[in-house]
């Protein structure tokens, strides 16, 4: 945080890498000296041991790593004692928020989880209940994590500063243009895991004990949670505004709002539905607490602003969006089906879910720019 208040952005890039080597290291370590157990009750606790000096040891190296530029930039470790009127009462009223706003996600995952847990004990071969969920979940939100939490890093210290100096439609820019240029990548990719979930669940996970059959409601799950890539980038992105008013108290509240919505719906999808489709269904209410949650905190981050984020611009831009990604997404279905029926197996998987990705991938490209999405040209930089 300190570098990004300095905006250096840099060694935040690349200094996860070390992380990972560290990771990739030790799980190698754990595969080739040791015997992998059959059964978690069959861990031992020098394996245990293993796993936790790794990670630990990953997320030591990381932090060292930015010392260097921390220094670089000007930051200068030393103790210091005088902490009156240094902010810390500020802080902690602002972290008392912030962790009921995680408690509220905490509750709401507990829920699903122990209803898709219920899912998994009535069948268990299934492959219908809580991993095939949360990998489902996993994958779905790559994109959100590689573009979306990317520009809100370089974007927040700019917008905290526009608050800070009064300068309110700057940060209207700011969320409007985030918004605009992730959209760019959200959008089709939520269309594109509408449309190929099934092939790349099989693609992942088809292998070993499991088959095409048995990862199916997995594909189906990440079809569920799909289109809710859009809501839940966008509501991110507007919390955001909040946050550089300071303000963690209405980021919570929309929390508990989400949290509440998911429950009753995956609620209703546990009493409702059969076992089998039960947390797809979860899946779905996910992406429907989201839309809920995303038109509370357009409303109320309008009201804070004292107007739109702009004049239109950005419905016109994700209108365009949907109009391309959409069949683009179609595209890629028939394109994935079509190469499907040549045969069977993981190498017919993958080229299916080759054709139907660069189908989606060539059909949104050429239909956006005969729509002329400006962001096109945008997304490989920030300027």
């Amino acid at each position: 945080q300190v570098l990004n208040a300095r905006e250096k952005f840099g060694a935040m890039m690349w200094t996860p890498v070390l992380n990972n080597v560290v990771l990739v290291g030790m799980f190698a370590a754990y595969l080739g000296l040791m015997t992998v157990p059959d059964r978690v009750e069959d861990i031992t606790a020098e394996q245990v041991r293993l796993l936790g000096i790794g990670t630990t040891a990953g997320i030591a190296l990381q932090a060292l790593a930015l010392i260097p530029f921390a220094r670089a930039a000007g930051f200068r470790f030393r103790p210091r004692f005088d902490w009156r009127g240094t902010g810390l009462g500020k802080s902690v009223h602002a972290a008392k928020w912030t962790l009921l706003f995680v408690l509220a996600n905490q509750v709401a995952l507990t829920v699903v989880t122990n209803y898709a847990n219920a899912a998994d004990q009535e069948l268990p071969q299934a492959g219908a209940g809580y991993s095939a969920y949360t990998y489902a979940q996993t994958i779905w939100m790559l994109p959100q994590s590689i573009v979306t939490v990317s520009l809100v890093t370089a974007l927040l210290p700019r917008m905290s500063r526009a608050v800070a100096e009064g300068r309110i439609p700057d940060l209207r820019a700011d969320l409007s243009r985030a918004l605009r240029i992730s959209g760019v990548v959200v959008v089709p990719a939520a269309f594109l895991f509408l449309a190929l979930g099934p092939q790349i669940s099989s693609l992942l996970f088809a292998h070993g004990a499991a088959d095409a059959a048995s990862t199916r409601p997995l594909g189906y799950m990440l079809q569920a949670f799909g289109l809710g890539l859009i809501p839940f980038s966008a509501q991110y992105l507007l919390l955001r505004g909040f946050y550089a008013f300071e303000d963690t108290r209405t980021p919570f509240l929309m929390a508990a709002w989400i949290a509440g919505v998911n429950i009753a719906l995956a609620t209703a999808c546990h009493l409702l539905l059969p076992a089998r489709w039960a947390v797809v269904g979860m899946a779905g209410a996910y992406t429907l607490s989201y839309v809920a949650g995303l038109a509370l905190t357009a409303h109320l981050l309008r009201r804070r602003l004292g107007g739109r984020l702009d004049d239109g611009g950005l419905r016109r831009t994700y209108g365009k969006l949907f109009c391309a990604a959409a069949p683009a997404g179609g595209l890629g279905r028939a394109a994935a089906r079509a190469c499907a029926d040549l045969g069977g197996g993981t190498w017919s998987t993958a080229v299916a879910l080759a054709a139907g990705a660069l189908a989606t991938a060539v059909g949104f490209l050429l239909l956006a720019r005969l729509m002329k999405v400006d962001e096109l040209r945008r997304l490989p930089g920030m300027r």
